[in-house]
Order: structure tokens, then sequence, then C-alpha cells
């Protein structure tokens, strides 16, 4: 039975490879970024959301390949978007899962603009800079989101959350592994109502209502994450205090590593910290192997 299991799970392999190279034949001769973008755990990754259809797939990965020429998410910089994070609404964390997945925290309470566009783009942004920043072989990340603030008055029109739903399900599939909602207050249920409608079902499944006081949510979260490293407002002993200078200067780091990446002539830009003066230059260090995680 061991060996039987064995040799299913080697034909399952084998037959996943060779629908990758199925794709790869189906969208042609690449060039440029769009070569760069279509690595072999990219095209798996749209095989994946499309239950490995070729067709479809190949549909879907063409259709972002337009987006991402159009949209040049990679051209984004942090002093573009920064004005949108002065309030850390979205941030990548300073922890990991247990998986080793990137963790970005999302705080609709501190909601601070009202620019759908500038919304979108400063959440595109933060996706690019998780995807950049994970572990080697890994292809997902986590989402910590918490309610604390959440009203009417923050939160973001059906609208918004439609389009970034397509952006997240259409360009950045099989990219979220969970994402836990903490203490949502009982006016975001039918917000989640209309939004769950544009919800694929498999993106779905992976959202998680969990609440502090509760033992059954504790003991998911704990199966995720590391109780130290959690922040309290997630049930957990850990501290994380949003520092908007601290997370620029990061993020600007991040952006010389990326624009080395995708072969983008940037100039560094000049921070400027909480006095008005400007930080100095960002120096360009060696880039990890992202080719992968880019993907």
């Amino acid at each position: 039975m061991f060996l039987r299991r064995k040799h299913s799970q080697k034909d399952d392999s084998d037959q996943r490879d060779s629908k990758v190279s199925e794709l790869r034949t189906a969208i042609g001769p690449l060039s440029g970024r769009s070569a760069k973008y279509c690595t072999d755990a990219c095209l798996r990754r749209y095989l994946e959301a499309r239950n490995w259809n070729v067709d479809k797939a190949k549909k879907m990965l063409e259709e972002t390949l337009k987006w991402r020429l159009t949209y040049k998410p990679e051209e984004i910089r942090w002093h573009e978007v920064a004005h949108e994070g002065e309030t850390g609404k979205v941030s990548r964390a300073n922890f990991h899962d247990h998986q080793g997945r990137t963790v970005l925290i999302m705080r609709p309470g501190m909601q601070n603009t009202k620019s759908a566009e500038n919304n979108i783009r400063h959440l595109v942004y933060l996706l690019e800079n998780a995807i950049m920043n994970l572990a080697e072989g890994q292809e997902q990340m986590s989402w910590l989101i918490d309610f604390t603030g959440f009203s009417l008055n923050t939160s973001i029109p059906i609208k918004v959350a439609r389009d970034i739903v397509y952006i997240l399900q259409g360009h950045y599939p099989e990219r979220l592994a969970v994402a836990f909602l903490c203490n949502p207050p009982k006016i975001f249920e039918a917000f989640y109502k209309a939004i769950k409608y544009f919800l694929d079902p498999k993106t779905a499944q992976k959202v998680k209502f969990v609440y502090p006081k509760n033992k059954d949510s504790m003991e998911l979260m704990k199966s995720y994450f590391d109780v130290e490293d959690l922040p309290g407002e997630f049930g957990g002993n850990g501290t994380l205090k949003y520092d908007h200078e601290e997370f620029s200067r990061l993020m600007a780091e991040d952006d010389v590593k990326t624009a080395k990446f995708w072969g983008i002539d940037d100039k560094p830009y000049h921070i400027a910290n909480g006095s008005g003066h400007s930080a100095a230059e960002v120096a360009p260090e060696p880039a990890a192997p992202i080719a992968q995680r880019v993907s």
C-alpha cells in the first residue's frame, strides 16, 4: 500500500510537471519582465487556481501579464504611497508564521484617506513587497487583520473592496495562505456578506474569524504563530508598535533590491525623517536570489 501511494504521488507530480510544460508552450515566447515573472512556480500557482485546467490558467495568466504591463506594480516605490501608510493601516510584520511565511498586518480602523486608487496602489505595493520577502521556496503569505477602531466611517466602500478582491484573486493567485479576521464587530458582518459574494470558494475557505477570548480561536492562532511573536491585539504576548519612519527606511532599502531584480534604473530616494530633514541615501545592497519569490 505504501509503494502504491508513493507511485500515485509520483504520477500526480509528473502529471503536474507536464501541465506546467503545456502551459508554458501555450503562452508562447516571452521577453523582459514577463519572462522573469513566469517562473515554473508562477505557472503552478495559476494552474492550481484554475484546478489545473491549462486553457483557463492560460487565460488568467495572460490577463495578469496585460495588467502588469499597464499597472506596473514592480515600479511602485514607497515614497509614492508612504502617505497612505502613515497610520500603519497595512504593514509587513517583523515576524513570520510557523511555515516561514511573510505576515501582513492590516488595521482597517486606521483608515486615513479617501482615495480608492491610492488605497489600492498602497496595498499592491505591500503585496509585491511581501512576496519579495518570502523565504526561499515559500510561495504564500499570511494576513492578520485587527478590527480595533473599525466603524462605518473607517470602512472602505464595497466597490473598492471588490476591486481589491479582483486584484488579489486575479493577479496574485495562491499567494494568500490564510487571513485571520480578529475580533470583527457586528457591523462588519453585513459588509463581509457583500464581499463574500465576490470571493472564490477557495479564497473564502482561507478566511478565519477569530476572537481573543475564545479558546478555540486561540488554539487556531497558536497552530499558525508563535504566541511570543503574536501581538497582544491578536491574543499573543508580543508587542508591535508601528513606527512610520523606521518602516519607511526598511521599504526604501527593499525598493533598491526590487529595482535591481527587475532591472529598473532607480535613483536613490531621500526619505524625510520626523524633523523634516532628509535621511541618508539608501546604498544598494546585493539582492537575495528572489527570482522564484517574485513570481
